[in-house]
């Protein structure tokens, strides 16, 4: 039973020595490119331009879900505030009893 939790104790090696390597910096990294900044603009403006296009079926799912929100705000802006409080009040007195809370107390 103790070969079971028995260790060898001590602390961990690693396979690679603990000195460590550095990489010497190529000659490109400490030249920097000058780049024409109405290139750059141009390229990414293409980019985005290739984010913006849609599919058929992306551009029909927008459309509808730009309907349903209108169609739901409009649905909202029929009533007040106060009109919609007097609906829902009515819709509760219209309820049975069945839902109330039932006394607690036998002796009362």
């Amino acid at each position: 039973m103790s070969d079971l939790y028995s260790s060898a104790g001590g602390r961990l090696k690693f396979s690679k020595s603990s000195k460590k390597e550095k990489r010497k910096k190529s000659k490109k990294s400490k030249e920097k490119k000058e780049v024409d900044p109405t290139d750059e603009y141009e390229e990414h403006t293409e980019k985005m331009r290739a984010k913006k296009r849609k599919t058929p079926a992306e551009q029909a799912f927008e459309e509808a879900k730009r309907k349903k929100q209108d169609k739901e705000m409009l649905k909202r802006a029929e009533k007040t505030h106060k009109e919609r409080i007097l609906d829902f009040n009515s819709h509760l007195d219209s309820l049975s009893e069945h839902y109330d809370i039932p006394k607690v107390s036998w002796t009362k």
